[in-house]
């Protein structure tokens, strides 16, 4: 998902020690104090000797990073688009079972023409399952004997519900013979894990 250190934050007045997690579109603080700070409202960043800086809306914010202050830097001013950060590569076989948003099947084709939606193809690279509900999280079972080799099932299902969660999501991917090894912030409304086949199985 992101980064996580320990350092110390200023904010205002307040200062405190605590913990900083780099998210894909926020920086959150957990300390004395608690800071969200998402990077659309983000009007400056800086690292200044090994001083991560930010300017937003509301006020200015600093985190004492040592020699990762420039990293986080680069990585809030230039995130990785969806696709790299699902490790989608040109040329790649994709198939998309489900409805996903129609963005994202924009994204998918300025990367590759090879893209299938509907159906699991058996030479895919990389498979997106959306399930909004166990029904359709339940077709993982059947996808997973379609995988080979280190191709990838990417689960994609809805934050903040309970009638699926993310122990249905690794239970049933587990289940089905698979281990989970990646997750990634899809979209606000949605977290996707990825799945592959365990090494000794391939």
């Amino acid at each position: 998902m992101g980064n996580e250190l320990k350092c110390i934050a200023r904010f205002g007045r307040q200062k405190s020690e605590g913990k900083a997690l780099l998210e894909t579109s926020e920086i959150l603080f957990r300390g004395k104090f608690r800071l969200k700070i998402p990077f659309a409202a983000m009007k400056s960043v800086k690292a200044v000797d090994g001083e991560l800086r930010i300017e937003f809306i509301e006020s200015k914010a600093s985190f004492v990073l040592g020699e990762q202050a420039e990293k986080w830097a680069h990585k809030i001013l230039h995130p990785k688009s969806r696709v790299e950060k699902l490790g989608i590569k040109p040329g790649q076989k994709v198939s998309v079972i489900g409805t996903l948003e129609p963005s994202f099947r924009s994204e998918l084709r300025e990367v590759t023409n090879a893209t299938t939606n509907g159906k699991a193809v058996p030479d895919a690279d990389c498979i997106f399952l959306c399930a909004e509900s166990l029904k359709e999280l339940s077709q993982c079972a059947k996808i997973a004997k379609s995988l080979e080799g280190a191709a990838a099932l990417w689960i994609v299902y809805p934050k903040g519900r309970k009638d699926i969660t993310e122990n249905d999501v690794i239970g049933t991917g587990r289940k089905a013979g698979l281990k989970d090894v990646k997750v990634v912030g899809f979209s606000p409304k949605h977290t996707a894990l990825k799945f592959v086949i365990p090494i000794a199985n391939r």
